[in-house]
């Protein structure tokens, strides 16, 4: 069974409702939506127009024509993300074959670039990685007339390695060799030097083009990614949910809905008021966690679904529940992180999946390719900024550790439940305060909508 909000405050934080009130409306010719939308309304007003909405659970009988109209539109945006989901899969083969021919030409193009080196020894072996695949990919398309096959087949031993040898045509006039070998060789060495300026042109045009296409796929995967997510994101929300068919209320062959809605509101304590107006006394340290007067307002309906034009309306029966609550920053935060482990948020990881973190494992060698310059230009820019002080150094290490365990906390992110702290003998003051202040807005919204429908109520018993 999925969590209530209230069931994950009393599990994560031990805190049970400060206060707790209910209302039952039960009209089957009215519908719910004025109910909800009221207490939203109003909620907003004692908020600050930040309620929030914690739970959206929905479950239609399935012999309701509700059901049979959901489960058509949900299969439209699963259609929709899956032909997008294909198409970002594409994207994500051609950018990896990209960054694979960008190796290969990043590669060839090094010995062109070493061949230029004032280095000797380097410049030597770039001159033989060349010509050795001049060889292989030109010179071997005249068959039986290449050096290879010379020097194989017709015993002209020593032409392969003159080749090799020699680096211009006056090099080779050089060299101690019979006409015949000669006259074979200058051609060649003269079609190799040739071809080394084209191709090296070549594969630098080949190579930039490929850059630019590396950026456009990349744009083009995270366009896909931002296309999908709305249709994602609807998929989910339409997916009913299963912990609700157990409830006796959800017959088969009736035409009945379950709805479950959950809004949460906030304010944070001000400890400087309350010092102001003599509710705590002054000098009394601020205590490091934030604290926060909490209303909880669960709805759960009932429905009989209506089909009015395009739309559905339901009316039947709502309960709805008040609760008050005094939570730290720390408890808020256990909130949300354990509220979002069952949320549609985790849907995303799907997308995120093959997109976000197939990039992540490829980021190396993207940055390498599209940012490398920037990152150089970087790298120096820190580098003259580097602090001159002697004592840095020694100091040195230690910032980057305590920078590695912030970042490293960081990227964690999770708060670890069990490790939540009690509250000290100022925060337990500071929380019945806000405890105080919660259970007065939560009667005020109960009773103001009791007073609104012309609904019994009483005075309040907490003033």
């Amino acid at each position: 069974m999925v969590e209530s909000a209230a069931e994950i405050i009393e599990r994560v934080g031990k805190q049970k409702p400060a206060v707790e009130h209910q209302i039952t409306y039960d009209s089957s010719s009215e519908t719910l939506e004025p109910v909800y939308f009221w207490v939203l309304n109003f909620m907003n007003n004692l908020f600050g127009g930040k309620v929030e909405k914690l739970v959206d659970n929905f479950s239609s009988s399935p012999g309701s024509g509700h059901f049979a109209e959901l489960s058509q539109k949900k299969t439209i945006m699963q259609d929709n993300v899956m032909k997008t989901l294909g198409a970002v899969n594409q994207v994500i083969k051609s950018i990896i074959n990209i960054i694979y021919d960008l190796k290969d030409f990043e590669i060839r193009l090094s010995y062109y670039t070493d061949a230029k080196s004032n280095d000797r020894n380097k410049a030597d072996a770039a001159m033989l990685g060349l010509k050795q695949i001049w060889m292989d990919n030109v010179d071997i398309k005249r068959g039986r007339g290449s050096i290879n096959m010379l020097a194989q087949d017709l015993s002209f031993i020593t032409l392969r390695d003159a080749f090799m040898s020699a680096n211009s045509i006056s090099e080779v006039k050089k060299l101690d060799l019979n006409e015949r070998v000669i006259r074979i060789l200058v051609p060649r060495i003269e079609e190799f030097l040739k071809w080394k300026d084209l191709s090296e042109q070549e594969l630098e045009k080949r190579f930039n083009i490929e850059k630019n296409y590396l950026k456009s796929q990349i744009n083009t995967l995270q366009l896909y990614s931002r296309w999908v997510k709305p249709y994602l994101k609807a998929a989910a929300q339409l997916e009913m949910n299963s912990d609700m068919d157990k409830n006796p209320a959800l017959v088969t062959a009736f035409n009945t809905i379950l709805l479950q809605l959950t809004l949460f509101g906030k304010n944070k304590f001000d400890f400087e008021e309350a010092i102001l107006t003599n509710a705590l006394p002054n000098g009394v340290k601020k205590p490091k966690r934030d604290y926060y007067s909490c209303v909880i307002v669960d709805f759960s309906f009932q429905g009989i679904p209506q089909k009015y034009g395009q739309h559905y309306v339901f009316g039947g029966r709502a309960v709805v529940n008040f609760k008050a609550y005094a939570l730290s920053q720390d408890e808020v935060d256990a909130l949300y992180q354990e509220l979002k482990k069952a949320d549609i948020v985790d849907v995303f990881k799907l997308i995120e999946g093959s997109t976000t973190e197939s990039l992540d494992e490829l980021k190396k060698d993207i940055d390498h390719f599209l940012n490398k310059g920037k990152l150089e230009e970087e790298a120096e820019k820190a580098e003259k900024e580097k602090d001159v002080n002697p004592f840095s150094a020694l100091f040195s290490f230690i910032n980057i550790k305590s920078k590695e365990k912030k970042e490293a906390e960081k990227k964690k992110g999770e708060i670890d439940i069990k490790k939540i702290k009690k509250d000290s003998y100022v925060e337990s003051i500071v929380r019945n305060l806000a405890k105080k202040q919660a259970i007065e807005t939560c009667f005020n919204v109960y009773d103001v909508y009791k007073k609104a429908h012309g609904m019994a109520s009483h005075d309040n018993p907490y003033e």
